[in-house]
């Protein structure tokens, strides 16, 4: 097991990360000043797989557990929701000294985070995530929202957890398409951060679908090093922590002009590294050699790389006026400019990016006409 600190002052915590670790959860928390009511929010697969580890832990700690479930997806990730866990909450007693555990994947955090944010003005929050993207992304920073029918992630707050347990053999259990849907976030912080982190995805990508331990956990430690790291000077996306959002402009595009139910998250994000990083070629800013990798390591992490055909240019740029980190009308990107470095491109012109996706969707007809698809 090993410790990685996210220091931010009074809101400092760790992350625990390692195989075989989540039955450990009670005794990390005794070090933590929390009551001794609990409230673990799951959704149904992940309850069947892990609660009953989670709850035996916890009470061998001296903790009396409620268990509240919700729904396995983005479409539940609502207000909705949170009023019926707000609703367990005030039955279940929960005080401003009980703990809030998240136990799931993305969705499961961000509901849950919303809900220890927001009820009796903020309860303790711990968060156990079960996915790969979770564990190396969502789990961490303190970023926790829901979904408003209009737009991804648009009621929520920045609220940092007490305590990140990472265990990377509950990774075993992942579908295949999890697994890769993870990757996305991945390949990201090698093209945002690191090159030498990227190159070795290249080698090891193999490794990586086939849930070989090490490789995973070099992977979520690498990853939660990297957030750690940005979120450490940015807490709450003034600058610098603007470019976790590499890929995700055109992925929410993608998510949202879909119901978010034809793509999972990570699979909307790989098309949204490989778009962005087209878009940084044809300006200028990226080179073709470094364009190709990112296209490659994409592909073989076994993630879509196209815009769906049904989806207009116009429909997918007018997403972008809703986007955070779109102010007064003035779009804005992450571009790569090489592997391990992007840059936060402001007041982009939206023919440029119309331009881009109409070539793309040529170059798309074009192929299929020679019979490539």
């Amino acid at each position: 097991m090993e410790i990685i600190k996210v220091n931010l002052g009074a809101r400092s915590y760790p992350i625990y990360t390692g195989a075989g670790i989540l039955q450990n959860l009670g005794g990390y928390m005794r070090d933590l000043p929390v009551g001794k009511n609990v409230l673990v929010i799951t959704n149904p697969t992940v309850r069947h797989l892990y609660c009953r580890i989670v709850e035996e832990s916890l009470a061998e700690a001296g903790y009396c557990v409620t268990v509240g479930e919700i729904g396995d997806g983005e479409e539940f990730k609502t207000l909705n929701t949170a009023k019926s866990l707000y609703d367990l909450a005030f039955d279940s007693g929960i005080d401003r000294s009980s703990p809030v555990i998240a136990l799931g994947g993305g969705v499961v955090g961000d509901t849950a985070g919303f809900v220890a944010a927001t009820y009796l003005r903020g309860v303790p929050f711990i968060q156990v995530p079960t996915t790969l993207l979770a564990q190396v992304d969502s789990s961490v920073g303190g970023k926790v929202a829901v979904n408003h029918p209009r737009g991804k992630n648009i009621i929520g707050v920045f609220y940092q957890p007490r305590l990140v347990l990472a265990d990377v053999s509950l990774l075993k259990t992942l579908p295949p398409r999890e697994l890769r849907s993870g990757l996305a976030e991945v390949i990201k912080y090698g093209v945002i951060w690191s090159e030498e982190f990227f190159t070795w995805l290249e080698g090891k990508t193999g490794l990586l679908l086939a849930c070989e331990t090490d490789a995973l956990t070099r992977v979520v430690r690498e990853s939660c090093r990297i957030k750690a790291n940005v979120v450490e000077e940015d807490e709450t996306e003034g600058g610098l922590r603007a470019i976790l959002n590499y890929g995700h402009t055109f992925g929410h595009a993608v998510e949202a002009l879909t119901g978010y139910k034809k793509y999972t998250h990570g699979e909307a994000v790989g098309i949204g590294l490989v778009v962005a990083a087209r878009l940084a070629e044809s300006l200028g800013f990226l080179a073709a050699a470094d364009c190709t990798r990112i296209e490659s390591l994409v592909s073989r992490a076994g993630l879509p790389r196209e815009i769906p055909e049904n989806l207009t240019p116009k429909d997918i740029v007018g997403c972008f006026y809703h986007d955070k980190k779109t102010v007064g009308g003035r779009l804005t990107f992450i571009l790569p400019g090489r592997i391990g470095k992007v840059d936060i491109i402001r007041d982009l012109e939206e023919h440029l990016i119309l331009d881009l996706l109409r070539k793309t969707r040529g170059q798309l007809e074009e192929d299929k006409g020679m019979g490539q698809f």
